[in-house]
């Protein structure tokens, strides 16, 4: 009875052998987490310790950017590795060009079994031919819906032919809008940026989206269980997410805060446990990438470069400059804007100084942000320091330049500094070069709010 035992555990235990030596690529894409909300890059409060695991068994890259801030371009041009202006995603809820091919179609080209789990906002789906499209979702409440870990766990246990590799892309909707109500954070402790106006509620609301990434952690933890247990360690694991956080001077921005991503990944064997990279990287570097990883050749007249020296420790540098856009989302945060930044600096140009600047945050409903944005405006009638705030929230100049080393939140606009005038001149015409090879002339969609 012991012996049959035995061989029925042997029998139903996964099986690695057959295995393709290509690696399973995953990719766990989170929603709105902000680059320094994490322990892995500095947080003393946030507590993530699944993305701190990942951090010690992989590599953490400390420059990693999407190319807009906002939810479907930044996955657009993940998808096809195409900016946006080519791929004709510029602003929120549009849809991409139809015909463009995009990652899972190269994948599946290439052999991989690929499937897609959670949040969508990959659209349209005639450019996904490829994808399994995995029922993946919990309803939460409105535009609430959660990633189901189980999910994944039951499709990897369910394969039956473990010699194809996959490439799994699992999208969690925190932190995204609304958030869960405080669970274990003190409002005391929280990390508060220079641009945001310290008060009880600014405190509160804060709590509340350091919860909901301590629940994205938790289905990053699952998940990555699930992957120990299904697949082979010969297996890719890319963190990441889409854009900065829905707070002020983040999502909708140009600045560091809704372009620098959190980006970490391990290879077992490959990656080396806890090292890091400053390598300059895009998201349309990310196909290409998985392209070479899977044995292919990245395709022709994209955007984006592989970074896979990188990965395999033959070169420590990979761009010079990354270039970002934000135009509107509908009628709602329509403010047309562009970006180059380098190593260090931050050039901004902001194409109609003369729009005032507002997002859904101060627009919309308390779960967007107005809970404390509200507080924030009632504060500025007498205080100067939350007054001068609010001003640089809703008025913007037509050039912003910033040395991100030693201004990482972006305070201080060197625009006017002769001491920085050349670095100013050099950056003003790449980007306006770069804006004309996309074919990007600055266009005005949705209905913008004067000064």
């Amino acid at each position: 009875m012991k012996r049959r035992t035995l061989l029925a555990m042997a029998a139903s235990a996964p099986s690695f052998a057959a295995e393709t030596k290509r690696p399973n690529l995953v990719l766990f894409l989170s929603d709105d987490h902000g680059y320094f909300d994490s322990p892995v890059y500095g947080s003393k409060v946030v507590r993530t310790p699944a993305l701190q695991q990942l951090a010690e068994e992989g590599m953490v890259f400390s420059h990693a950017f999407t190319t807009s801030p906002c939810c479907v371009p930044s996955r657009a041009a993940l998808m096809s590795s195409l900016h946006n202006m080519r791929n004709g995603v510029i602003g929120n809820h549009q849809e991409m060009k139809p015909g463009i091919r995009t990652m899972p179609s190269y994948l599946n080209a290439l052999g991989y079994r690929v499937a897609h789990f959670g949040k969508s906002h990959f659209q349209p789906r005639e450019n996904y031919p490829d994808w399994e499209w995995v029922p993946s979702n919990i309803n939460g409440g409105p535009l609430n819906q959660d990633l189901d870990p189980k999910a994944v766990e039951q499709w990897l246990a369910a394969r039956t032919d473990r010699s194809q590799p996959v490439a799994l892309f699992i999208n969690c909707h925190s932190p995204h809008v609304f958030w869960d109500q405080n669970s274990g954070y003190d409002p005391a402790d929280v990390e508060l940026p220079p641009t945001f106006v310290d008060n009880f509620e600014t405190r509160q609301w804060r709590c509340r989206y350091y919860t909901d990434i301590t629940k994205m952690d938790a289905q990053l933890a699952h998940v990555r269980s699930s992957i120990s247990r299904h697949l082979s360690p010969n297996t890719v694991f890319l963190y990441t997410s889409d854009n900065g956080s829905q707070w002020p001077f983040a999502k909708w921005n140009l600045y560091d805060a809704g372009l620098r991503m959190p980006f970490v990944i391990s290879w077992p064997g490959v990656i080396p446990a806890a090292s890091r990279s400053s390598a300059l990287l895009s998201f349309l570097d990310i196909l290409p990438t998985f392209v070479e990883l899977a044995g292919g050749r990245p395709p022709a007249g994209i955007d984006g470069k592989s970074f896979a020296a990188v990965i395999h420790g033959k070169t420590r540098k990979h761009r010079e400059e990354i270039y970002a856009l934000h135009t509107g989302d509908k009628n709602m945060n329509v403010y047309p804007h562009r970006c180059i930044r380098t190593q260090r600096f931050k050039y901004i140009l902001n194409l109609h100084p003369e729009f005032k600047y507002t997002t859904h945050i101060d627009l919309a409903g308390n779960r967007d942000g107005k809970g404390f944005y509200d507080t924030w405006a009632e504060q500025a009638k007498s205080d100067p320091k939350a007054a001068a705030i609010l001003k640089r929230y809703h008025q913007r100049p037509a050039e912003e330049l910033y040395d991100t080393e030693s201004d990482p939140h972006e305070s201080n606009n060197l625009a006017a500094d002769l001491r920085h005038a050349t670095t100013l001149t050099t950056l003003r015409a790449k980007l306006k070069a770069w804006m004309q090879s996309q074919g990007d002339t600055g266009e005005v969609q949705g209905e913008p709010h004067l000064l």
